[in-house]
């Protein structure tokens, strides 16, 4: 029924995906604190964050607090086991579901967090790249598990140097497909483009917050401290404990990636894995800024006019 719904939005008039607002920023910018402020009984998040998604990764993902929650409901946090892959695909099919079911509530829904491959290909749809072949992709399978994954990395590096740029160095699915479509097609994935309207006739309130970049790495570093005081280090403990490792689509996320590399590679001080995720952090924080900054017609505000922001979104669904 809900894809029914979702494959004839064009024809009904009251189209459900008209009006939603996205709220993006890198990590740590603020974007929780302000959707904690909005009223529930006008808006429900979609979260947009890759690793929020997987149940058990709390304190190292930054999830979303059960109280803030309890206030403004949220969707797709907590929906996946660790050792699931959620893919760019599987993000709008939930979310594309989730919009359905927010506006037959009366609400609007707002997309937020920081990755920047969700709103783009929610706004857009995907690429036309060929499908999956499992030949090839037994093929780059082979190859990563003979060499390295970072040995496919820089391989994707000399073959699609933009696709390369936006995929972390840890992202074994996102490298494994980038390989897999040059060596299916020939070409890179970077060469085949996305539609060039946004789906279902969308007309979209685009929010991007920023801070300055001293205040983002005091905020970053504020971070891991934080996080180790609410017991990140128990966390790492119970995955290790349950089985996780770095072949866990869920532990390739900064905060998790780095304590279990140091586990395979030997003991490192506390104080040098803290330093290296705060490292990382402010590195994706300046990817995520890149990539946010190549969208159309967002509304760019710092994070600390909270009054203008909220007056911004009130305006748009009048």
């Amino acid at each position: 029924m809900v894809k029914s719904n979702i494959q004839n939005q064009k024809k009904i008039k009251n189209n459900p995906f008209k009006k939603i607002i996205f709220l993006f920023g890198p990590t740590s910018v603020g974007k929780t604190n302000l959707l904690s402020k909005l009223d529930s009984n006008k808006y429900s998040v979609i979260n947009a964050d890759s690793i929020q998604v997987y149940k058990g990764l709390d304190i190292g993902s930054a999830k979303v607090s059960k109280d803030i929650t309890a206030k403004i409901e949220h969707y797709l946090i907590d929906i996946l086991d660790p050792r699931e892959q959620f893919s760019v695909a599987k993000f709008i099919e939930e979310a594309d579901k989730a919009v359905v079911e927010i506006v037959s509530k009366g609400k609007i829904p707002i997309i937020s967090g920081g990755t920047a491959f969700y709103y783009k290909h929610f706004l857009y749809g995907l690429s036309q790249a060929p499908p999956s072949d499992p030949i090839v992709r037994k093929r780059v399978e082979t190859l990563i598990n003979e060499n390295s994954l970072s040995y496919a990395y820089n391989l994707l590096k000399e073959v699609d140097l933009i696709t390369y740029n936006r995929i972390n160095e840890n992202d074994k699915y996102r490298i494994s497909r980038a390989l897999e479509v040059k060596y299916t097609s020939g070409k890179p994935l970077s060469s085949f483009d996305l539609p060039d309207t946004y789906r279902y006739d969308m007309d979209p309130l685009v929010i991007g917050l920023y801070r300055d970049k001293e205040e983002m790495d005091r905020r970053l570093k504020l971070r891991f401290d934080i996080m180790m005081e609410q017991g990140l280090l128990d966390e790492i403990r119970d995955l290790k404990k349950n089985g996780a490792s770095l072949d866990w689509p869920g532990i390739q996320g900064i905060g998790y990636k780095e304590f279990f590399l140091a586990m395979r590679t030997g003991e490192l001080p506390i104080s040098q894995i803290g330093n290296l995720i705060v490292h990382n952090s402010k590195k994706y924080a300046k990817r995520q800024y890149t990539f946010f900054k190549s969208f159309d017609k967002v509304n760019w505000i710092c994070a600390k006019e909270e009054n203008k922001i909220i007056d911004l979104i009130e305006t748009y669904i009048k």
